[in-house]
């Protein structure tokens, strides 16, 4: 049997915005997928730049939120260099520009 089912996003309450700031473009789309069956957390996802189009696969196993957090992080900073630049735009102060 597949767990496969559609997904529902909660939607803000009526009359208030989510964000009333201006907000900077898209620069990249970090998209993880988190499975867990008590002992062990799965996160598997993509990131992809929005600038060149570019796709790479990201995936981190860990017993405890802080181990999968670490293993997470050190996915993303390994893979190539499209996820390098997607992860430091998520970095707060740092240019998305930088190679």
């Amino acid at each position: 049997m597949s767990d496969e089912r559609p997904v529902t996003l909660p939607t803000p309450a009526e009359g208030r915005a989510v964000s009333q700031d201006a907000e900077p473009p898209v620069v990249a789309r970090l998209i993880v997928e988190i499975r867990s069956d008590g002992s062990r957390t799965i996160a598997r996802g993509a990131v992809e730049d929005s600038l060149t189009g570019e796709r790479t696969t990201v995936e981190a196993r860990g017993s405890t939120p802080l181990e999968l957090i670490g293993s997470l992080t050190r996915a993303i900073f390994q893979a190539p260099a499209l996820a390098r630049r997607a992860a430091r735009a998520l970095l707060p102060g740092r240019p998305s520009s930088k190679k």
